[in-house]
């Protein structure tokens, strides 16, 4: 796999200085042109062998761009802050938005590396985690990115002697440590494991680009060419149509019967019978949330459901039980224009707790497969590919002991339009009722037929759906606090 980079390539000092200055003029007319068009992201990462010049390639791509478009990560050792999160949340939160370049030194891929060559994973769990990376490329690549991922390679017998070379120069010395003399003798370990990863996770839209990092001028002259024809070719694409779906259709029931119908929506808790039950539960949830085992969970309470079907006073129970300083409410509308230059998933990422705490999204992520598929705001190939990376999504969540818990709040179509008539006749609940609601509820079994494929394909034992028979609000609550009790006992024994 490594042989072409074992050749020993290198590059006279005149051919470098004469293509450097076109190629750095043309890198920066391609960045500007990225920069207005911003229609899509540049993503790179630079991996490679200890002294193959990865910290050089970065400084180089920073000296030879314009840096105000180009966003640098160094992703050393995890802060506490990521470590209550699952690793990814640190990928998510420095990707690029359209328009911009984000630099990776040291990217998803190595600690994995890192864990497989210190035996401290198998690898089968190397390779669950390389699917798992390759299905996250092909969603950045589905949303648009351009990923770019360099491997600077040097034999042994070269990286001993670069080693050595930057040890003996009194200004270079402090770049060779303890650690990479350490990792020097695990070479051939290193190379095993970097192969079996390289394999599985060189695809059609995110190839490895392996690059012999001996000489510097043919290093430096390889990835500035790879950089620059690379964005300009997809600058200089057409746009190209719509991706077409290979698949059958998914379509209602031949008996007209789903999920939605099965439920009870008449059950009911009189006045009396609530009240108990609200401060039975509600004191519950306040115990649990103040537990000392607490500290080592989080908490996620997803929130969808028809409108008016009363996610927001159910949410107002919740958070009536919990210490303010504990959750945050996450109210989700349309995207905003910093949230359109990034991947969808990008927007719920950066809201994941810390330990401790209690995350609340009023609707979700799950928009991706109710109102976009249902009002035609994404192709049918973005909404499909959604279930996927929704499900990836959750699990690292759970992985990363979060207590996920997704509520369907279900009301009948006669009481929906009860309950949009009583707003529109009361002072203090107008503003709950917008043209947009009315124009939904005419897109009624459209909706219905998206929940059920949602639940049909998102609800798991890891992380399943909750349906709650809303028609009557009490009920609704109490199934709700009851839900969310068992849920956090469950995960505290």
């Amino acid at each position: 796999m490594f042989e072409s980079a074992e050749l020993g390539h290198k590059i006279d000092k005149a051919t470098y200085d004469k293509e450097v200055p076109p190629l750095r003029e043309a890198l920066l007319e391609a960045q500007m042109d990225l920069s207005r068009a911003a229609n899509f992201p540049v993503v790179i990462l630079i991996g490679g062998v200890d002294g193959a010049g990865r910290g050089e390639t970065l400084n180089l791509i920073n000296e030879w761009m314009d840096p105000r478009f180009v966003q640098s990560h160094g992703m050393g050792t995890p802060s506490d802050e990521e470590l209550e999160r699952p690793i990814m949340w640190r990928f998510w939160r420095a990707l690029p938005p359209k328009g911009k370049v984000g630099i990776f030194l040291g990217s998803w891929y190595t600690w994995d590396i890192l864990n497989r060559v210190f035996n401290r994973i198998k690898n089968a769990d190397l390779d669950q985690s390389m699917e798992r990376t390759v299905r996250f490329e092909k969603m950045l690549s589905a949303e648009g990115a351009l990923i770019l991922k360099f491997w600077l390679h040097l034999s042994k017998e070269k990286q001993e002697k670069r080693l050595k070379t930057l040890e003996k120069n009194p200004k270079t010395r402090w770049r060779v440590t303890e650690r990479d003399w350490m990792h020097f003798k695990m070479y051939d370990r290193f190379r095993k494991v970097s192969e079996r990863v390289i394999r599985q996770t060189s695809t059609a839209e995110a190839p490895w680009i392996i690059v012999e990092g001996e000489d510097e001028r043919y290093r430096s002259l390889t990835v500035g060419k790879v950089i620059l024809q690379a964005i300009r070719k997809r600058l200089d694409e057409a746009a190209a149509p719509a991706a077409v779906v290979h698949a059958p259709p998914l379509l209602p029931s031949i008996d007209n019967l789903h999920i939605l119908k099965t439920l009870d929506l008449g059950q009911k808790l009189t006045k009396k019978k609530y009240d108990e039950d609200l401060e039975k539960y509600q004191g519950k949830l306040n115990l649990l949330t103040r537990d000392p085992k607490f500290k080592d969970f989080n908490v996620v309470v997803v929130f969808e459901g028809n409108d008016a079907a009363g996610k927001g006073g159910s949410i107002r129970r919740l958070t009536g039980a919990i210490d303010a300083r504990q959750y945050q409410v996450t109210p989700i509308a349309a995207p905003t224009e910093e949230e359109r230059a990034q991947p969808y998933l990008w927007r719920f990422w950066r809201h994941i707790p810390r330990k401790g705490r209690v995350s609340i999204f009023d609707r979700s992520w799950y928009g991706r497969v109710l109102v976009e598929r249902v009002e035609g705001y994404c192709s049918n190939v973005d909404w499909m590919r959604a279930y996927s990376e929704i499900n990836d999504f959750e699990e690292q969540m759970v992985k990363n002991d979060t207590v996920l818990v997704k509520l369907w709040l279900s009301i009948s179509k006669e009481e929906q339009l009860r309950r949009f008539e009583e707003r529109q006749q009361t002072g203090f609940k107008r503003f709950k009722i917008t043209d947009e609601d009315w124009r939904n509820r005419e897109k009624w079994d459209a909706y219905e037929m998206a929940v059920c494929d949602m639940v049909d394909r998102t609800s798991s034992a890891m992380s399943p759906w909750t349906l709650v028979e809303a028609n009557d609000k009490n009920f609704a609550r109490i199934k709700i606090l009851k839900t969310l009790c068992e849920r956090i006992e469950a995960a505290l024994k």
